[in-house]
């Protein structure tokens, strides 16, 4: 065993323990425990010297190239989604599910892994569900087989470059920073191109057999909202009450839109005004409810539109036409996630009614009304309005909306969105400018031709994840200043002494596999990047392989849906269960594993 490293390495190493428990704690914001990181390192080695180490260093982290370039391809990214650039394949493929379903569904998992190599895939699963869910629905195939394989080769193809996820880059920033030589666009295409032919045949041949028939959440399960009036008479509860104690009497739940006093008079909705005899009140709600409100109030109910019969079980509630039911899937970046849906006055600028919520993970509980309900990314919401509404909210980008269309954002921008993309990625490509460079100069030329607005740049940045980031990066730097890094290494070598050094690096491997199913990927990644090239010095091999073998395992977040954001979207539209990512996700995980456990050696003759 080595020797124990002095005070300050073991208080960083510890500080990583405390931090991947807190990751992958559900009920504490990533973000929050980042900032608590970083505050604590910076305090930390501010009361407590350490040479080479100021405080003031791990600022520098919110300035890394790695995170920086992060931030601008997903801005570039954003432009490509909102312009709808993807719109003619996504068409594409649809005409294909209709006739060749499985030549399709291998069309699809070959495109998602792809498109994930160049873009965040995030935008991909979102442009690709409700196309899929669509398509299925019409051709009669359970979306069950379809989903799941969809999103899990978007993650296959995000290993592929350097620019295919965040964590790809920020590996490649951490180890270039420490003297490695760089890795460039397409310099470990050829091992993920090799794993991935095993990976994709078995998500397109045997997965759909492994994955259970789900139904999605929503289906024809949730209540529908009517228009309704409700008529008060001379002895109503509501007869000369003020319009603040009627809404007290049902708990503040009644949605009023219009109150109309006599045939032409419509009262504005002031708190204090005191309700008549004659007077109509306007509302929407579900059945059960409007009962409801019609027995609190002692008023009589009629159909908005036959103000003539009351509502009885002979002459019940008529549905409003013209109205659709849309189930709306939260994301990160949306404005309602970590919002509620009154804070964000969602009815008032959509014109949608909200009435179920599904979510996305079975302990977060709703409490109360569903419009105080906190909303996190993956969570379901049932959304009832006209066609009119749900289109715009569809075409607004920031959202996904599954509701059985194939709609999706276009502009006359898009061919432009489109070329920025590529000629970032080309420029980078072909070493004419480092990616950091390209991608900001494609913000720029998002912005200069209108493909993206600066409110639309907002959203695409993501708070947690540039604080994981920052948070990991720091913790790096201190764990390989301190000699954190090299005690860790030191410890994984002796345990796998008596093992050939090809194994060494199947273990490393697993281990990240292990974390990134855990907690965060980029937490993963960065913090076992100086770890495995100082294993890799201390075996007196090149380096590379075990780096490649970090970015591979932490992109593995096959086996659980709180592995990347994208599983999580994916467990919501499709109605699956935990067990379902295991199913799938445990087998995928080993063909890949395997696999490049034997091709990484190969290749780099270790």
């Amino acid at each position: 065993m080595p020797p124990l490293p002095e005070p300050h390495a073991i208080a960083v190493i510890l500080l990583t323990g405390v931090t991947l428990f807190l990751f992958a704690r559900e009920r504490i914001p990533l973000e929050t425990t980042s900032f608590l990181v970083l505050v604590t390192l910076v305090l930390g080695f501010y009361l407590f010297k350490y040479p080479g180490i100021e405080p003031q260093k791990f600022f520098l982290s919110f300035g890394n190239e790695a995170l920086v370039t992060i931030c601008a391809l997903l801005i570039v990214g954003k432009g490509v989604e909102t312009t709808g650039a993807l719109q003619p394949l996504a068409y594409l493929l649809a005409s294909v599910w209709q006739s060749r379903p499985q030549l399709a569904m291998l069309t699809t998992l070959v495109v998602g892994a792809v498109s994930s190599a160049f873009l965040n895939n995030t935008p991909i699963v979102v442009m690709l569900l409700p196309i899929l869910v669509a398509v299925c629905i019409r051709s009669g195939i359970s979306s069950s087989g379809v989903l799941i394989p969809m999103g899990l080769s978007t993650l296959i193809g995000g290993m592929a470059t350097t620019i295919g996820t965040s964590t790809n880059l920020l590996v490649v920033g951490i180890a270039a920073e420490q003297n490695m030589p760089k890795l460039n666009m397409f310099d470990f295409t050829l091992p993920v191109a090799m794993a991935a032919i095993p990976g994709i045949l078995f998500l397109w041949l045997v997965a759909p057999k492994l994955l259970p028939e789900r139904t999605p959440p929503m289906a024809d399960t949730a209540p529908r909202v009517f228009k309704a009036m409700l008529f008060v008479n001379e002895d109503s509860f509501a007869n000369g009450k003020t319009l603040t104690e009627v809404r007290a009497k049902t708990e503040n739940r009644m949605r009023l839109e219009r109150l109309q006093r006599g045939d032409n008079l419509s009262v504005t909705r002031l708190p204090s005004v005191v309700l008549q005899a004659g007077d109509r009140l306007y509302v929407s709600d579900t059945a059960d409810r409007l009962k409801e409100y019609e027995q609190l109030l002692g008023a009589t109910l009629y159909n908005e539109t036959d103000v003539e019969h009351p509502v009885t079980e002979e002459q019940p509630l008529a549905q409003t036409e013209g109205q659709q039911l849309a189930e709306v899937v939260i994301t990160r970046g949306s404005p309602m996630h970590n919002r509620t849906l009154n804070v964000s006055q969602f009815s008032q600028r959509y014109g949608l009614v909200p009435l179920a919520i599904h979510r996305a993970r079975p302990t977060s509980d709703v409490a109360g009304e569903l419009e105080s309900t906190r909303l996190r990314a993956g969570d379901v919401i049932l959304m009832q309005g006209s066609a009119e509404a749900i289109a715009e909210l569809r075409g607004s980008g920031t959202m996904l909306v599954l509701d059985g269309t194939t709609d999706l954002p276009h502009t006359d921008r898009a061919n432009t969105a489109l070329a920025i993309m590529l000629l970032v990625v080309g420029a980078a490509a072909f070493q004419l400018l480092p990616i950091s460079v390209s991608s900001l100069v494609g913000v720029v030329a998002m912005l200069l031709t209108g493909c993206l607005r600066w409110r639309d740049v907002g959203d695409s940045l993501n708070i947690p994840v540039i604080m994981i980031i920052v948070a990991s990066l720091s913790l790096g730097t201190a764990m390989e200043q301190t000699g954190g890094a090299e005690y860790i290494a030191q410890l994984f070598v002796a345990a796998t002494s008596d093992l050939p050094t090809a194994m060494t690096l199947s273990g490393m491997m697993l281990l990240m596999i292990f974390l990134t199913n855990v907690v965060s990927n980029n937490a993963a990644a960065v913090i076992g990047t100086p770890i495995a090239i100082s294993v890799a010095f201390q075996l007196g091999v090149s380096p590379e392989p075990f780096v490649l073998a970090v970015i591979f395992g932490a992109n593995m977040s096959f086996a659980t849906p709180i592995g990347y954001q994208t599983n999580l979207l994916i467990m919501s539209a499709g109605g699956y269960r935990f067990s379902d990512f295991l199913r799938v996700g445990l087998p995928l995980t080993a063909i890949m594993w395997l696999t490049f456990s034997f091709v990484l050696p190969m290749l780099y003759d270790i």
